[in-house]
C-alpha cells in the first residue's frame, strides 16, 4: 500500500464517523419535513455547524486523494 491509499482510507473512515455523528430527526415526520422547527431550512449552530463543515472538508480531502490515486507514479 502506498501513502496516498493509506491517507484515503483514513479520510474515508473519518468521513463515515463524522456523518454518523450528525443527528437527524428519526421520526417519520422528519422524513417529510414535519419536524416542528418552523420551516424547511434550519440554520446550523455550534457543534452541529462544526461537524457539518468538518464533514465537507473530509469529503473534499477524500475526493482529492481519490483523484491523486488515479495518477500513475
Amino acid at each position: 500500500m502506498n501513502t496516498i491509499t493509506v491517507l484515503q482510507l483514513i479520510a474515508g473512515v473519518v468521513t463515515i464517523v463524522l456523518i454518523l455523528l450528525q443527528q437527524r430527526s428519526s421520526g417519520a415526520g422528519g422524513l417529510f419535513g414535519g419536524g416542528g422547527s418552523g420551516g424547511f431550512y434550519q440554520r446550523r449552530r455550534g457543534i452541529e455547524r462544526t461537524l457539518f463543515m468538518a464533514t465537507i472538508g473530509s469529503v473534499a480531502i477524500f475526493t482529492l486523494l481519490s483523484i491523486a490515486n488515479l495518477i500513475p507514479n
